[in-house]
Order: structure tokens, then sequence, then C-alpha cells
């Protein structure tokens, strides 16, 4: 309801609602200072224009109307903060699920494509190394390495199993890009020379955009992907069928 009232895409992650929530309270918010601080503005031209006031009254105003306002504004602006925004960030922060629980997959930010690097039915990501960074293989995937047998790597196509925590190990080849999933309410800079985890539980099942939410060259436009949430049992199937096909 809340996502419909914004204009947002569908939640298709859990928590989305309570972010959700948090940015239609933030918009009530600034829609009441709009209201409020527009009439007020109105209020006071009319009711200090010059036909009323010939004279100059450099003291003005005497109520403390607005004072209490500015206090009550800086209170709900406080509440919002305190009480949903911070331990909503927190939430994503501190609450990293055991990765033996989650899907853990590799998501290599580059101008301009989405590379997507899963372990394979092992669990265990293979040996990378820049040296080998190609075209045909845009992770640098050393598959004579240990555990690299049976590792999935495709561009711009995320595969996720629904009502499963994932983490996505954020990282970029280049320069800052934004790993950004407006259903699941996720957004998260990639960051040269790091790798940020990114976590969230996809509930809904079908596809969804998976953009670049930050300018990153002139081909920022095209820097798009689609994340497909299926059944576990289709998740499995398509995991093999790459295997079977790489």
């Amino acid at each position: 309801m809340i996502a419909r009232w914004l204009g947002m895409p569908v939640a298709a992650a859990a928590g989305a609602a309570r972010l959700d929530l948090t940015m239609g309270l933030v918009h009530a918010l600034m829609l009441v200072l709009f209201l409020g601080w527009g009439g007020f503005f109105v209020y006071t031209l009319v009711r200090f224009r010059a036909g009323r006031h010939p004279r100059a009254d450099y003291a003005g105003a005497r109520s403390k109307v607005s004072t209490w306002i500015e206090i009550a504004v800086a209170v709900a602006e406080g509440l919002l903060l305190v009480g949903l925004s911070i331990p909503a960030w927190a939430s994503r922060v501190s609450g990293l699920p055991p990765e033996h629980e989650a899907v853990v997959v590799r998501v290599v930010a580059e101008q301009f494509a989405w590379n997507i690097h899963y372990p394979g039915p092992d669990g265990v990501f293979g040996t990378t190394r820049p040296e080998l960074v190609s075209p045909s293989n845009p992770t640098g995937l050393d598959r004579t390495s240990p555990h690299a047998a049976d590792d999935v790597v495709t561009v711009n196509q995320l595969h996720l199993p629904v009502d499963r925590p994932v983490i996505v190990q954020l990282s970029t080849k280049d320069v800052i890009h934004s790993f950004s999933v407006p259903n699941f309410r996720v957004k998260q800079d990639a960051i040269p020379g790091l790798m940020i985890p990114v976590w969230f539980v996809p509930n809904r099942l079908g596809q969804y955009d998976l953009v670049c939410a930050q300018l990153c060259g002139l081909g920022h436009y095209r820097m798009r992907g689609t994340v497909t949430v299926e059944t576990p049992e289709a998740f499995d199937a398509w995991i093999r069928t790459r295997e079977a096909t790489r």
C-alpha cells in the first residue's frame, strides 16, 4: 500500500515494507512542512502588508508559535532518524546471515556490465587472478585452481532462489558503480579496492531490474541486468544447466 502511494515498484524482498514505512513517513513530514510553511509565509505576507503597517515595526511578530513549530519539526525528524532510520540501517549492517545458510554470490562491476560469479555446488569460490581477465573470462577465474571446476560465471544475469538469504560480495574492476535493485530496496556503491557485502531475502517470484545507480561513464545508461527469483528447484536446475554449457 505504502509503495503504491509513493509510486515505488512492487516490493520483492523481506524488510522492504519497513523501508517503505520510513520513506512514507519522511514524505508525509515533508508534505506537512511544505503546506505548513507555505501557509505561514502567505499569512505573514497578508498580516504584515504595508497597507496595514504603514510604519516599519522592527520588533516583528511577538508570537512564539513559529518557535514551537520548529521544535516540533526537530523532534519529529529525531524520531524518524533514531526510531526508524538508524535501526533499519543497523539491521542491514550487523544482521548479515551466516554464509552456510545463504546463497553467496560475487558481483563484479565494470564499465558497463555486471559480472556474476557463483561458487558452484561445492560452495567454494575458485581462485581469480587479474592477469586472466579477458572478454571471455570477465572475473579472471583460474579454472585450474582448486574448487574452480564447478564455478559458474554469467554477465548481467543474476539468478536467486526465493525465500533464502542472499549475500552479494560486491566489488568493481574500474570506477565507482552502484548495485541497485529497486524492487528489493537495495542500493550499495561498489568501491575500487573493496569487497562490500550486501544481503537481502528475495520473497517474490519474478524478474527484476538490476541497474547502476551511480554515473560511471558514457555507457552508464546501458549498465543493467536482470535478477530472476525462482523456486529452489528451478535455481538448482539453472546452475546445472550453466555448468553443462560452460
